[in-house]
């Protein structure tokens, strides 16, 4: 059956036949889908494009924002001239409209007014979820399981979809190694094979297998790139990396996010060695576009064209635009610097047709991906907005998300887990009984003090007997805060001084067996410019935890944070520390599970904690100085005050269970740069309880055409292991683990020596090597 698609239109028979009948009537006839091969599709794209004026292409870069200054700065440009726009066919996309009823007005006015009615595509920056909100990504990164978290991505997906959204700008891939650094609550942390790994989940978890579906929507790789090296972890700051760092540290999650069809890519704020994100040719068209053959759209961050300017490399907005548009960078989030000056750009031969088409192009070809030709209110299905969201079901993989995100730090005197039947608890700290932090930054749509509590959460597990004494002790709160405005409230002040509570608290913690204690970070601590260079506890969180501990010894830490901290006090006193991160809309259910064993913590970190924020950046694959550490000899690469490991390394975290590591084997000792080997090892289960455990294998090439990392993730499973059971699991070392980018400017493996670790974290012991000859 044909089927009609509103672009022709009577207004347009003059220029389908200018242009060719034959490739508007395909358009017209056809439908596009993940199964549909790309000549046809490219057909389908070019069509659309010789249809289109200059003003019209030119409007398919530009996005502009329907919720004024929820992003970032003010915009002086009024509702009247966007409306005017919308109706000339000269927006592309739209972002931060959150419902079917916003979304399909916003759209009609596309369809009603404009010549060619080319729909435009919504974005929303759905980061943990959309309205069940998940684990903040670092913290759901802990988990070190890819199925639960492709599965949250998919519901947030199919939620954001279901309000009428498109396009999310996530996942965030940046290596990220510094705790100061408020947005690295928003990735995977440290390490670039985990971050590709996850980001790859989370992309597949969004996009499914077909964009077109209608519970898809287009990911986001960003932020392209090196936007988690800033220098001294302060936001939007100066990147200071050479080319080797670059290309293996910082791409590879972008290069696998490129390979696994990620639908766009946002460039970043910062410069590196001088040139901005946004304005780098080298990063955009050479690497990403040309060497990778990636054929989606880059989007610049809120307002990154025209802040070339700040940044002394562009010297207005159309210098700007000329620069950011040969780079590569294909559409404007409101920087107004494309719609603006592309045209008098074009006639005054400073960019060309042919770049401006390719990035036409790149849009386009997402829009026909994602079915909007078919069908722009596509999305727009309030009966789905009110079925799919925030249900039962999303509820309960959000439970399960967070419970398996918790990292057991410390469990010194088997403190944990409590029964069920214990006769009194003491739940204390400012964090305890709060229904807000526990969603985190980034919300999306997650309803404010909607969190299941700490203190909610044990009171629904614990026997009827159980005396709890609740007392918050301390206050962690921003005073005066207006609905919306919190995301980038700046400067951040909190209530942090009043030390009123602290007795109470501690004649709870004297009349109870054990102390549930909740401190940490509120949730706006972190997130975009939220840098901070104190990572301990702020206001009289210390104070309070260490006089709750002057009275009762036996503390669980519940920690709450978005960051790295600094808890050294805690970690030398307390005997039981539990790393809850901001767990989302089921926080206190799934803290709960663990705290009274109905789940084994299984999660590991993501990132090293440090003993204080002078070992900032911390990461366990470093490099070794021409004096690596010694403890026995003064002038060596570490610290005179502090050691150079970490407080708790990444990799690390405990279970209910103990595992044990042996018969480590290799099917073979030498290979050639093309081999491969087969690795195995035991792993025993020799506690009481089942459980989970992430077996990781790390690599070091001893000698490299350049300086190599003195561990490296290549491999990880996480596997479940009944007590008393022993389980065997495989690993393949091959070319692509082994190659990197070398002196030569090119990915290759090196003959030469390696060592090869397999254990529960970065610091394993149990040790093989191999050979890789010429």
């Amino acid at each position: 059956m044909k089927k009609t698609i509103l672009i022709l239109i009577p207004v347009m028979v003059i220029s389908i036949a200018l242009y060719g009948l034959q490739d508007a009537k395909l358009i017209n006839e056809k439908k596009y889908s993940s199964s549909e091969s790309d000549e046809n599709l490219e057909r389908k794209v070019d069509s659309v494009l010789q249809l289109m004026r200059l003003n019209e292409k030119i409007g398919q870069l530009v996005q502009y924002s329907g919720k004024w200054n929820a992003t970032g700065p003010s915009s002086s440009t009024g509702d009247q001239y966007k409306l005017n726009k919308l109706k000339n066919g000269e927006v592309g996309s739209m972002l931060n409209i959150t419902s079917v009823a916003s979304i399909r007005e916003t759209q009609k006015i596309v369809m009603d007014y404009s010549r060619l009615k080319i729909p435009l595509i919504f974005g929303y920056d759905v980061i943990h979820g959309y309205k069940t909100i998940f684990p903040i990504p670092l913290g759901e990164s802990a988990s070190w399981d890819l199925d639960i978290i492709k599965q949250t991505a998919a519901i947030a997906a199919k939620e954001a979809a279901a309000s009428g959204i498109q396009w999310t700008f996530a996942p965030m891939i940046d290596v990220s190694r510094d705790a100061r650094w408020g947005r690295i609550m928003e990735g995977a942390g440290e390490d670039p094979y985990l971050n590709s790994v996850i980001g790859v989940a989370r992309i597949e978890g969004f996009q499914g297998n077909d964009l077109s579906l209608s519970h898809t929507i287009a990911a986001c790789a960003k932020h392209f790139a090196g936007y988690g090296f800033a220098e001294a972890g302060r936001d939007y700051n100066s990147v200071n990396i050479g080319e080797y760092e670059l290309h293996n540290t910082i791409l590879p999650p972008f290069k696998a996010a490129a390979e696994a069809g990620v639908a766009t890519f946002m460039n970043s704020f910062n410069e590196i060695d001088g040139i901005p994100s946004t304005g780098n040719k080298m990063l955009q068209r050479d690497i990403l576009k040309r060497d990778w053959g990636w054929d989606g759209f880059i989007v610049s961050d809120w307002g990154s064209i025209g802040e070339m300017i700040a940044h002394g490399y562009a010297k207005d907005k159309k210098h700007a635009a000329q620069i950011a548009l040969s780079a590569g960078s294909d559409m404007d989030m409101e920087s107004y610097a494309y719609e603006a000056n592309l045209e008098t750009l074009l006639n005054e031969n400073k960019i060309t047709l042919s770049q401006l088409d390719d990035a036409v192009r790149r849009v386009l070809r997402l829009k026909f991906k994602l079915g909007l030709f078919d069908d722009p209110y596509r999305y727009c299905d309030e009966k789905k907005e009110k079925s799919e969201v925030y249900t039962k079901e999303n509820l309960a993989i959000a439970r399960d998300a967070a419970k398996k995100s918790i990292v057991l730090l410390k469990n010194s005197s088997k403190l944990l887990p409590l029964s069920k039947e214990i006769k009194s608890i003491a739940v204390i700290g400012p964090l305890a009984d709060d229904k807000d932090t526990p969603l985190g930054n980034w919300r999306a749509l997650g309803k404010n003090d909607s969190a299941v509590s700490l203190l909610e959460g044990v009171r629904s597990a614990v026997g009827k007997n159980t005396k709890i004494y609740y007392e918050k002790g301390a206050d962690l709160t921003i005073p005066n805060l207006k609905p919306g405005e919190s995301q980038f409230l700046f400067p951040i002040k909190f209530n942090t001084d009043n030390t009123s509570g602290i007795q109470a608290a501690v004649e709870a913690a004297r009349k109870s067996e054990v102390v549930l204690l909740a401190i940490g970070e509120n949730a706006f601590q972190t997130g975009e410019g939220r840098s901070q260079t104190n990572i301990g506890f702020f206001g009289v969180q210390q104070e309070l935890l260490e006089a709750v501990y002057k009275v009762n010894k036996n503390i669980v830490i519940v920690l709450m944070n978005g960051r790295p901290m600094d808890i050294s006090w805690a970690a030398n006193n307390v005997p039981s520390i539990l790393e809850c991160w901001f767990l989302g809309s089921q926080s206190g259910n799934a803290i709960a599970d663990v705290l009274f064993g109905d789940y084994n913590p299984s999660g590991k970190l993501p990132v090293s904690f440090p003993h204080n924020v002078g070992q900032e950046p911390l990461y366990y694959n470093q490099k070794n100085t021409g004096r690596p550490s010694s403890p026995s000899h003064v002038t060596y690469s570490g610290y005179t005050d502090a050691p150079k490991s970490a407080l708790y390394p990444f990799g690390y975290g405990l279970s209910y269970s103990t595992f044990e590591y042996k018969n480590l084997k290799l099917d073979k000792s030498v290979i050639s740069k093309e081999g491969s080997i087969k690795v195995s090892v035991d792993v025993f289960n020799s506690g009481g309880r089942d459980g989970e455990e992430v077996v990781q294998l790390y690599i070091r090439d001893l000698i490299g055409s350049i300086t190599r990392p003195v561990r490296e993730l290549k491999a990880f499973e996480k596997v479940m292991i009944k007590a008393g059971e022993t389980k065997t699991i495989h690993f393949t070392i091959n070319s692509d683990v082994l190659q990197f980018y070398t002196l030569n400017k090119k990915w290759e493996v090196e003959p030469g020596d390696f060592n090869l670790w397999v254990g529960g974290d970065s610091k394993a012991s149990l040790k093989a090597s191999f050979v890789v000859s010429e």
